[in-house]
Order: C-alpha cells, then structure tokens, then sequence
C-alpha cells in the first residue's frame, strides 16, 4: 500500500507539473502509462525480494505487469476527478450591488459615497456618479467591500485611504483620488479602533 500510494503521488505531481501531459487528449491513458511505467518495475522488485526470503519461486515480469495494469486502471477510474483540481482554486469575486446602479461597462474602483439631498455622489476612479438612494442603502450595497463612515454624509472605501491629515484640530481622510474626506467626532473613535487613523 504504502509503494502504491507513493507512486500514484509522484504520477500525479508529474502530470500535474507538466503540462503537455495534462493537455494530452487521452490524459486517463498518460496517467495509466506513467502509473504503469512507475508501479510495475517497484511492485516485481517488492516481490522478488518478499518470494526470495520466503524461499517461493519468483512470479514473472508478465504476471506483475497484469497486477500493474489493473491497479493503473483502477486508479484512473477512482480519482479521474482529482486531475483538474488547482491546488488553490480562485475564489469567486463577488461585486457590490451598487455597480449596478452605475453606467454599463463601469469597471472602476468606487472611492467613497457622499449624501447629498435624497441622492448619494458615488465617487469612483472613472468620475462622479449620481444616484437616487438613501444613504444608508447605498452602503448596504457596497457589500462586500470594506469601508467606513467618517462623517455623517461620508462614507469612504478602507483600501482608498491613502493618509490622514490634521488640519486646525481637524482630521481628514486623504485618499487615493486626491480628495479630503472630514472624520467627525462620532465616527473616529471607530476609525481608530480599526486602526484607520
């Protein structure tokens, strides 16, 4: 068991690490063939060193190499499904529900939202967008998104911020587009917290 396991790991990593095996139309057969060229030399050696000391006569080179291509096929059949599996598959990206509201094609990065009357100024890399939202909603669909109110009217994207600037025993958020955002006393308590400002 513990030589057939080796072989199947170091056949695996072979087609793994090589990909013109892995594109070869017939890969069930390449893995068979290389399982088969891996497993079959081992398992006569194991036999002829296990009959040997046990004083029985030795099996034949034919008679191991039918063991090897039964145990190669069955192998292919059991983990034909392990072969296409990344080591780290690629999460899924999933886009806050605000994009939608944007023009179609937007693909920037959003930088902050600010209330303005019954609309919020959605402040992306690409310009200013206006929507008709509440402002409460609108941060609702940044989800999943990181991000922080730093006024009552501001709310800004975390990976957006860029410095933090005093000004007259003000502080202000600079961020990645230039703008200066103002943190109210309400607020920079948790900015602290989080270790924003």
């Amino acid at each position: 068991m513990v030589l057939a396991l080796s072989v199947t790991g170091l056949a695996r990593k072979l087609m793994q690490k090589n990909p013109v095996l892995l594109n070869v139309p017939a890969r069930d057969l390449a893995f068979a063939g290389l399982i088969l060229v891996l497993f079959t030399p081992s398992l006569w050696m194991l036999a002829w060193v296990l009959f040997t000391f046990g004083g029985q006569m030795v099996p034949g080179a034919q008679t191991v190499a039918i063991y090897g291509v039964l145990f190669a096929t069955g192998l292919v059949l059991v983990q034909r499904s392990d072969m296409n599996v990344s080591a780290d598959p690629v999460p899924e990206v999933k886009m806050p529900r605000l994009f939608k509201r944007l023009p179609p094609g937007f693909d920037g990065q959003i930088h902050r939202l600010t209330v303005r009357d019954h609309n919020v100024d959605v402040v992306t890399s690409d310009g200013t967008f206006t929507v008709r939202s509440r402002f409460t909603d609108a941060i609702a669909e940044m989800e999943p998104v990181s991000g922080h109110c730093s006024h009552r009217s501001h709310w800004v994207v975390d990976a957006s911020i860029v410095d933090v600037e005093k000004t007259g025993g003000k502080t202000f958020l600079r961020l990645v587009n230039g703008d200066r955002v103002p943190v109210s006393r309400k607020y920079k308590p948790m900015l602290e917290k989080d270790g924003l400002i």
